[in-house]
């Protein structure tokens, strides 16, 4: 296995959840951070436990919309300035709204859309040329189950899942010859505030995936050598 130490991670909705344990888990690694999210105290809550865990590890952090461009761009400019280009992307950030396909909004479709799949978007744009100079780097996709199989209240959040997935899958194919890997991870429901507040636990959020779970999954495969790539890995609960 790799290390990953003194590597550079820019991960997306870093601030709680998913998102701050998979910084954790790589801030013990030894990869230094570059931390996005919408809400600064979250971030500078993350900034302060990672300089309990090692203090030599640079966090930055910027706060953007990942719905916009020109926010995303921003931010990201002012990461890449402090901790340099990344070596691993980690698009984690994401929303999600559940319910019968007329009862959605059109305005919650269209944030959907553009969180999930137009912010991905917007962040690989901006580190994407950097990699591609240094003909090196991981990029991680958070999706979903959703993202493979439909089911009944899930249509615009599948949507988003199944175009991500797309997306994932054509980067791969564009730049895997610049030994840039791009993959996919697909789990099932993990308990963070999106589970808990669109009631996906069933009441039992610790029988579950745990942010925890996810994470060091991720950290095993950005560990694996160069040579191999996983295209797509789902996670699922044992016995939810």
């Amino acid at each position: 296995m790799e290390s990953l130490q003194g590597k550079v991670a820019l991960i997306t909705g870093a601030g709680k959840g998913l998102g701050k344990a998979i910084a954790l888990a790589l801030a013990n690694e030894g990869v230094h951070l570059a931390i996005l999210s919408r809400t600064e105290s979250d971030l500078l809550a993350v900034k302060e436990i990672v300089a309990g865990i090692n203090s030599s590890l640079k966090v930055a952090i910027a706060v953007a919309d990942q719905s916009d461009f020109s926010s995303i761009k921003i931010a990201i400019a002012s990461l890449i300035s402090e901790a340099g280009v990344p070596d691993i992307l980690v698009n984690n950030a994401g929303t999600g709204k559940f319910g019968k396909f007329l009862d959605l909004e059109v305005s919650e479709w269209e944030n959907i859309i553009k969180v999930n799949l137009l912010g991905v978007y917007y962040v690989i744009h901006e580190v994407l040329p950097g990699m591609l100079d240094r003909k090196s780097g991981d990029i991680v996709n958070v999706s979903s189950t959703a993202g493979q199989k439909g089911n009944a209240m899930t249509s615009a959040y599948s949507a988003s899942k199944f175009g991500l997935n797309g997306l994932t899958e054509s980067l791969m194919q564009e730049v895997r010859k610049s030994d840039i890997r791009v993959f996919s991870m697909s789990p099932s429901t993990i308990a963070t505030d999106l589970a808990m507040d669109n009631n996906l636990t069933d009441g039992n959020p610790e029988k579950v995936l745990q942010p925890e779970d996810f994470a060091e999954l991720l950290v095993a495969h950005l560990k694996l050598p160069r040579r191999a790539l996983v295209k797509d890995v789902g996670l699922w609960s044992t016995n939810p």
